[in-house]
């Protein structure tokens, strides 16, 4: 270890500084310009922070988000919060910014051994759409709901969506080839007791990553909305001060589950099984959105949100 009085280390740890900070040298080229250990100049830049000689602030005005981000991880105690800036107003447009954000994140967190499961939806669609390909990976990609039971487009399909996903990470994808609500809810015991659904139902069990969208109230009349459901659920569940739907398992404003006339003929993951996923990853954008969001988040059935920035600010306005 140098030993120097304190004028000369004060003029080292300058030197050093400028030579790190302003010209942009690596801890090896200072040691080799200066003849100082490698294992020197790291403590140096340590100590060097320490005394206040180098500043490090950071700008967190360059990310508009960045702050809303701060204030739903903390309201909502997630462990991230993504949120995009749209500037278009095209609902295509943000779905794919929103798609291309998840998908930075799953491509980041999903490791080998994984057990990965999705939901259905356009959300989920452009996130899979906008996956980079990693290298290989011995994950399985899960669907955590039966199918539609009436018309909907391939692409958006729960299936259609855990396939490609598997193609992309060079995984493994187990199918469903049920609805995710039947006629009857003897038909549904039956298919619950089978030896079929006993090997998905221990997938779900082992599911570590969820991705998922969220659905609400608001979205009665649409095409998905009445693939899976039709009008005529519709009134029920306005009665029943339902806000929203993860996985066709639906909940009120303060995230409690609420049973309905489908329940016992639903299949598909609890989501009280969610709460206990490393990652649980809410995908859902739209300001007539935000009160399904927020009974989500309430519910704690997701532990990362991605979201547009004005849906994000929705959000926070009507929780204030």
């Amino acid at each position: 270890m140098l030993e120097l009085d304190n004028n000369e280390e004060l003029r080292l740890m300058l030197k050093v500084a400028q030579m790190y900070y302003d010209n942009d040298m690596t801890q090896s080229e200072i040691s080799k310009e200066l003849g100082i250990y490698r294992t020197t100049i790291s403590r140096m830049l340590k100590k060097i922070r320490e005394k206040g000689i180098v500043k490090i602030t950071i700008n967190y005005n360059l990310s508009e988000t960045f702050s809303i981000e701060q204030q739903l991880m903390e309201r909502f105690a997630l462990k991230e919060a993504i949120i995009v800036p749209v500037t278009s107003d095209e609902k295509k447009a943000k779905l794919k910014v929103m798609g291309r954000a998840c998908a930075q994140l799953v491509g980041r967190i999903v490791q080998d051994e994984d057990v990965v499961g999705f939901s259905w939806g356009s959300s989920l669609a452009e996130v899979i759409n906008e996956l980079e390909e990693p290298s290989e990976s011995n994950a399985v990609f899960v669907p955590m709901v039966g199918g539609p039971s009436g018309k909907l487009e391939s692409q958006f399909h729960v299936n259609t969506l855990v396939y490609a996903a598997a193609q992309k990470f060079k995984g493994t994808s187990v199918l469903i080839d049920v609805p995710a609500i039947l006629e009857r809810k003897e038909t549904r015991d039956q298919i619950v007791e089978s030896q079929y659904f006993q090997n998905i139902s221990d997938l779900w069990d082992k599911i570590t990553i969820a991705i998922f969208g969220i659905g609400s109230i608001g979205m009665k009349g649409t095409a998905t909305w009445n693939s899976f459901y039709g009008n005529e659920l519709f009134d029920e569940l306005e009665r029943g001060g339902i806000v929203g739907d993860i996985c066709s398992q639906f909940f009120d404003i303060g995230g409690n589950l609420v049973e309905t006339s489908i329940s016992d003929r639903t299949i598909a993951v609890n989501l009280e099984r969610l709460k206990h996923t490393k990652y649980a990853i809410g995908v859902a954008e739209s300001p007539e959105k935000a009160d399904a969001i927020i009974g989500a988040l309430r519910g704690r059935y997701l532990n990362v949100l991605v979201t547009t920035e004005e849906t994000a600010r929705a959000i926070l306005e009507r929780t204030e």
